[in-house]
């Protein structure tokens, strides 16, 4: 996937945890504030087939 970096806000990492079958990642506080996540509300995960992902916020 291309990205054109002038239209990139931010870049951020995070680390995934798995435990079990439980895996978590958190989420950077940027895109929660940017994005005005709060408890509850669902993110979509979009795999495609070069392995990239993009994920949004559910409406």
């Amino acid at each position: 996937m291309q990205v054109d970096m002038d239209d990139v806000k931010n870049i951020s990492e995070t680390s995934l945890t798995i435990r079990g079958t439980r895996r978590r990642t958190t989420v950077p506080k940027v895109i929660v504030d940017r994005l005005k996540l709060k408890n509850g509300d669902k993110i979509r995960w979009i795999l495609f087939k070069d392995h990239s992902i993009l994920i949004t916020k559910v409406k």
